[in-house]
């Protein structure tokens, strides 16, 4: 095993905690039961990553292994980065048929053109997402395995998650992803987040979602929020039209757990009280960022709890029915950059 490969296998231990090593070696299946019954876990972790090492070495294990490892605990802790959305447009009349097989071979035959020496691995995850992992190089150097980029993409949609992929790639992987998933166009999806999970829940439509409803009703003991006798007592009917206004705009039941939105500001000073600010032709610039450990829930509660008027801002209920969370505020309305 060279020295690129023993520096990524630590690299990989680093991140995980000691009593994850046995469960994520077994899931590997690289070493003999012999060697994993050999492993005394409750040793430091340097100490059982070294043994790891040598391990490897009497199996002549190589890079291709090791990355496999990697992959394996990335699919298993998929809430690691920062990751980022992109949405492919323009779909062409043969998108729906476009197979895995068939994925996997003009992707990788795309990047290998253009790009001499690079890594590519692809797997089919148990809930049919495509994981990808590239370690990018070029014409004169091997490929970085230490910063590798990151690719989920679910066959058959539209949306791409993305994590630790420098500007100079970019362009690349693009046109790598509209060959072969069979799209004319490929944009920013405005919507990052360290929880992989979260962006998959709110763009795929996995969580609990109420539609407007013209009869304001409780939507289930089981969600009611907890109030004062004193104050449910004289605003009930206003207390379910907050609920059910709440749960229109951010959903019922649990929320897909993002942390922050961003709102940047474009606009003009309006009225003629300050002649100085009326005839400025700069914009007013300014950045609003909202941050929660789980932000659709305090929205959720703020509105369904009358802390908020409601019924609930475009601006806020525009982060799920749109799938976002970075925005520009400009003199026409919100919107996104070009």
């Amino acid at each position: 095993m060279d020295e690129q490969s023993r520096c990524v296998l630590r690299r990989i231990f680093q991140r995980i905690p000691s009593k994850n090593i046995e469960k994520l070696l077994k899931s590997w299946n690289c070493l003999a039961a012999d060697q994993l019954r050999a492993l005394d876990y409750t040793r430091p972790k340097w100490t059982i990553v070294e043994n790891i090492i040598s391990f490897c070495e009497d199996k002549r294990l190589n890079l291709k292994h090791i990355t496999k490892l990697e992959m394996i605990n990335r699919m298993e802790n998929p809430d690691q980065g920062t990751w980022h959305t992109c949405q492919l447009v323009e779909a062409q009349d043969d998108a729906v048929c476009v197979e895995l097989t068939q994925f996997k071979e003009q992707f990788k035959a795309h990047l290998h053109r253009v790009i001499r020496n690079i890594s590519i691995k692809v797997k089919k995850h148990e809930d049919d997402a495509l994981w990808i992992r590239i370690a990018w190089g070029d014409n004169f150097n091997k490929p970085n395995h230490l910063k590798p980029t990151y690719v989920v993409h679910h066959l058959h949609t539209s949306y791409v998650f993305i994590c630790n992929l420098m500007a100079k790639h970019k362009i690349l992987l693009y046109q790598a992803l509209r060959v072969s998933t069979k799209y004319g166009s490929i944009k920013d999806g405005h919507l990052s987040t360290r929880s992989l999970t979260a962006m998959r829940s709110l763009l795929l439509r996995h969580y609990q979602q109420v539609f407007p409803n013209n009869h304001s009703r409780i939507l289930g003991e089981r969600n009611a929020l907890p109030s004062h006798p004193c104050i449910e007592k004289e605003h009930a009917a206003h207390e379910e039209i907050r609920h059910q206004l709440a749960c229109e705009a951010f959903g019922d039941g649990p929320t897909p757990k993002l942390e922050n939105a961003v709102y940047r500001l474009e606009t003009r000073y309006r009225g003629n009280t300050n002649a100085t600010l009326s005839d400025q032709e700069d914009l007013f610039r300014g950045v609003v960022k909202f941050s929660s450990s789980s932000l659709l829930q305090s929205l959720r509660h703020c509105v369904a709890s009358g802390m908020v008027e409601g019924p609930v801002t475009p601006l806020l209920s525009a982060i799920t029915q749109r799938g976002r969370n970075y925005f520009v505020i400009t003199d026409k309305g919100p919107g996104v950059p070009s």
